[in-house]
């Protein structure tokens, strides 16, 4: 047998009710579940800083172990041509073997050159990994001391939310598919959470627009759902009035 458009806003009224309970257990843990996703972005993004400088001193340093040993290879040609010109038959060997002799010597100073430029890159790289780990270390301190804060803050409340939660999925399954995705929808553009409201002094709950009286006498035979045509909010019932006091005048 399908509910009542009663019994339909009782779930939803109840459902409203839980969730409502929730977002305030979610309030305590103020802006600390955001700061800690944050931290850790950060903590990630420094890593992968430090990855990247590492890489860089290895490359550096691999440039500057190739040069060296560009350097050794050019000295064995050069003892091994100066060697060769002790035993040149005319002047036209010798004078090419200076000119190998030369053209190794400058390789020899090119490589010393390129050598002291890795080093100095390496010194800036070395600079940057020493600041960057620094920086990594004292965010990993601050995401630690900020997950210690929010894992007490939650534990706190964890029973209560996990009571919770096991009651909003019973109620969530008495509210129909349909009805349960516009709830959802409207909760979710709402600022205070709030889907399904009551008319309480004549205005809406959720956005205190005035509601016409015939509306609210509509509200109040739950025949159909009737949705605040200023925010779109879903009205449960209609408030009952004050009573007035009414004091005797001399």
């Amino acid at each position: 047998m399908e509910n009542t458009i009663e019994q339909k806003l009782n779930a939803l009224l109840k459902l409203q009710e839980i969730d409502s309970k929730l977002d305030a257990i979610l309030k305590i843990h103020g802006d600390l579940p955001e700061e800690v996703r944050d931290l850790e972005d950060d903590v990630a993004g420094y890593e992968t800083r430090l990855s990247k400088f590492n890489s860089e001193a290895a490359g550096l340093q691999k440039e500057i172990d190739q040069l060296k040993s560009n350097q050794k290879d050019s000295d064995k040609l050069v003892t091994k041509y100066k060697d060769q010109q002790m035993n040149v038959r005319n002047n036209r060997e010798y004078d090419a073997i200076s000119k190998e002799i030369e053209l190794q010597e400058l390789d020899i100073l090119l490589s010393e050159k390129k050598i002291n430029e890795a080093k100095v890159k390496v010194g800036y790289v070395e600079e940057e990994i020493a600041k960057t780990k620094k920086a990594l270390d004292n965010r990993k301190d601050d995401l630690q001391a900020k997950k210690n804060e929010l894992s007490v803050i939650i534990s706190e409340s964890e029973e209560e939310e996990k009571s919770l939660m096991t009651d909003r999925e019973k109620n969530a399954k008495k509210v129909e598919e349909r009805l349960l995705k516009s709830y959802e929808r409207i909760r979710g553009n709402s600022i205070n959470g709030l889907a399904i409201v009551n008319v309480s002094r004549g205005a809406c709950g959720g956005c205190f627009n005035i509601v016409p009286p015939q509306r609210q006498a509509d509200i109040r035979e739950h025949k159909k759902i009737i949705v605040c045509e200023h925010c779109g909010r879903i009205f449960g019932n209609v408030d009952a009035p004050e009573p007035i006091s009414i004091t005797n005048r001399r």
